[in-house]
Formats: C-alpha cells, structure tokens, sequence
C-alpha cells in the first residue's frame, strides 16, 4: 500500500509553495508525531478546513482514515500521512466519471467560459502557448465583447505568441465571432479553435442565454468541443458557487485552477472536483504565458505534501 513514489514538476512544486508552506507543511509536521492521538485527529481537522479543503469533504476523508486506522492499518502518524495522501488523490481522479481527452483528432472547438477577473483571457494564451507547442494549429475567437477591451487583450496576447486571431469591436455578437473563427479553421487546416467568452452581461440571464447560443453554433458547424472552466484559486469556496450556472449552460469538461501559486489555501481544489464533479485539466503556476501545466493528482498531492 504505502511507498507511492510521486512524480515531480518543477511548476507545480513552485504553484503550490504558499499552500505548502502553510496548512499542508503544518499537516505534514503534525503527522510527524509518533502517536496516533485525539488531539492529532481534531488538529488534522482543523487544518484541513483552514486549507479550503471544505467540511463536508473533511469528514469523508477523516471518516473513512479512522476506519483504516482502527482496523489496524496506521501504526504511525507517517502511516496516517501517505493514507491520507491516498484518499485525496482518490478524490481527485473521478474514476466513476472517466473524463475524454481534451482534444480530438481534428478540429476541436475549446469554449473558455468563467466570471471576469479569474484569469480568463491570461489562460487562453497559456493554453494556446501550451498546445502550439504541441503541434496543434490554433486560431484563438476573442468572444469576451461586452467588456471593454476585452477582445483588445486577446489579440495583444494572440500577437505575442504568434497565433491568429478572429475578433470584432466591443459589442458585436460573440456567437458570429465564434462561428467565423471555426469557419476560418476549416478553410485554413487548423485543428484547434479556443475561444473566449464573457463573464458578465447586464443580466445573468442575458449572459446564459449567450453561452447557450455559442453552444449552437458551435454543434451547428458539427465539431467536437469542449468547455473548460477557469476559477480564481484564490477566491475559494466562492469560487465554486460561482461555477455552476455557468456549468449548466455551457456543458463543463474540465476546469482550469489560475492564480494557484497566489493563495495559501489550494485545499479548495478538492472541493471543486467533488461539488462539480469534473476534473481539474490545468492550473496556473504563475504570471507569464508559459506558467501552465497539466494537472496530475499524484503529482500535486506529492507537492503539496514534500517538505524537501
């Protein structure tokens, strides 16, 4: 059982270096102790909920350790450790709800969807930084109309790295923005097409119903999509609550967790994958358009845990 060997990434090691160095350092110290007590069990709680992990969560995770523990399973507060690394990153892989590739083999519509100010449009550029570099063709859809400059900071960005872009002036319909940049990939050979969308409209309403009309323009052209979240990592459990009506009218494949490395309570990204119930695809690891990377579960909760 124990002795999982974690695969290390040097940008999530440095994403997670403020949580680490906080709640989870102090986790990994507590457990430290030879003994397994009471009061280690009370202060693992505590912690726990500091990081964001979520109450709920909390006692599943603390309800199925003392289950193990009582059967014999910890002798050690080292035991109790790697059990518990165990069960996050069970929390973390949603194997019931087995999540398709990303990308398709042809031309693939990815819908970046999320409230203003998480990051957004910085993600964008990281994920068309990312991808390009793996060979994928991308035309970048600046969608985000109704906020001023919105569409200006995409094509500042989509310049920087090279990549072209289908925008229009604040205002204009981002459903045709969308369609003329999928048309512009077919007739171009692209295979990737990623696509800004607004976070706010003058009304919630207003904004969902546009999401669900990019959704059928999209489905229209007949190609595979998919719609990735971006949530704030520092914004927390208010984060989450954010998230679903977004979920509901633009379908959820995945999320992207930006400005980790800014908090000290990155426990909340258990909480998004067991109250959404999708996987974390990405998190920002920093400011520049190459601070991205994959999420791995084993590899985070390794680094949320290493101490070296």
């Amino acid at each position: 059982m124990f002795g999982r060997f974690f695969r290390r990434d040097a940008k999530v090691d440095e994403g997670v270096k403020k949580t680490r160095s906080s709640f989870f350092g102090r986790i990994s110290g507590l457990l430290g102790r030879t003994e397994i007590t009471g009061e280690l069990w009370d202060d693992l709680e505590e912690l726990l909920i500091s990081a964001d992990v979520g109450v709920d969560i909390t006692e599943e995770i603390l309800g199925s350790l003392r289950v193990r523990h009582e059967s014999g399973e910890f002798k050690s507060g080292e035991d109790l450790k790697l059990g518990l690394q165990e069960e996050l990153i069970d929390l973390l892989k949603l194997e019931e709800h087995e999540a398709p590739p990303l990308l398709a083999n042809g031309l693939t519509v990815v819908l970046v969807i999320g409230v203003n100010g998480v990051g957004k449009t910085t993600s964008i550029a990281k994920l068309g930084k990312y991808w390009s570099g793996q060979g994928r063709k991308i035309i970048l859809a600046a969608g985000d109309t109704f906020r001023a400059a919105g569409a200006e900071q995409l094509e500042v960005w989509a310049e920087r790295l090279k990549l072209p872009c289908v925008g229009s002036q604040q205002g204009a319909d981002p459903s045709a923005i969308v369609f003329d940049a999928i048309s512009a990939a077919k007739a171009r050979g692209y295979d990737l097409v990623i696509a800004d969308t607004a976070g706010r409209l003058h009304t919630k309403v207003n904004l969902m119903d546009e999401l669900r009309k990019i959704r059928r323009v999209i489905d229209r052209h007949e190609v595979p999509s998919r719609s990735l979240m971006v949530l704030d990592g520092t914004t927390g459990q208010n984060g989450i609550m954010q998230a679903s009506a977004f979920a509901e009218a633009a379908g959820l494949d995945g999320i992207i967790v930006s400005k980790l490395d800014g908090t000290a309570k990155g426990g909340m990204v258990f909480s998004i994958v067991a109250d959404l119930g999708a996987p974390v695809r990405f998190i920002g690891t920093g400011e520049t358009a190459d601070d991205i990377a994959e999420f791995d579960p084993e590899t985070f909760v390794g680094a949320l845990f290493d101490t070296d």
